[in-house]
């Protein structure tokens, strides 16, 4: 039986890196680069759900429900992630986040083999020797114990991750596809990418 799987926008961020602007607001090519997101995820999953701390009427104009950290000061992905878990309906959650905006278009399926396959309770995407944690699928069970993390003071998310039994998906194939945009250099020289449908 097919599970139903909840996508998660992670806009939550402060953008300082790129001068303390909403960073998925920004405009690429003519289009918010949450728009990008939102239209590469929307087809590998169910539902789509944006994790935002400001903003929150410009983010809902995207049809999708709007959820904010339950932990004050952008606390960082691991807040974004407990406010999806705490508001899916879903066994499984998947995140990925508003700066990414060419993300595989096979993201969720492959994570979901693996997850499965190896009986894990998170799974996230590699190229190389790189872990890229924002981009992951979880298992809702898991809120009590980030609960629990979080409220101990932890942020890190490799940290956590280290307390899981996590598969990690292979996505050497589509490197490119996990590009990230910072700042507002990295969003100038992305502007010239050829544009993914």
């Amino acid at each position: 039986m097919k599970e139903n799987i909840t996508g998660v926008i992670l806009a939550g961020g402060q953008g300082r890196r790129m001068g303390g602007v909403d960073k998925g607001l920004q405009s690429l090519n003519g289009r918010p680069m949450v728009q990008w997101v939102l239209t590469r995820l929307a087809p590998q999953v169910d539902t789509v759900l944006i994790n935002a701390n400001q903003n929150l009427a410009r983010y809902a104009e995207f049809g999708c429900a709007v959820l904010s950290d339950r932990i004050p000061d952008f606390a960082g992905p691991l807040a974004g992630l407990q406010a999806a878990l705490s508001s899916a309906t879903t066994s499984l959650v998947a995140t990925v986040p508003c700066d990414s905006p060419f993300l595989p278009a096979d993201l969720v399926e492959r994570l979901h083999g693996a997850l499965v396959a190896e009986s894990a309770e998170l799974a996230v995407a590699r190229t190389g020797d790189r872990i890229h944690r924002a981009f992951c699928l979880t298992r809702r069970e898991l809120l009590p114990q980030l609960d629990t993390f979080l409220a101990s003071g932890e942020r890190k998310v490799g940290l956590w991750h280290a307390s899981l039994k996590v598969a990690e998906v292979a996505f050497d194939d589509e490197a490119a596809a996990f590009g990230n945009i910072n700042t507002a250099e990295d969003l100038a020289h992305c502007g010239k990418w050829p544009v993914v449908p």
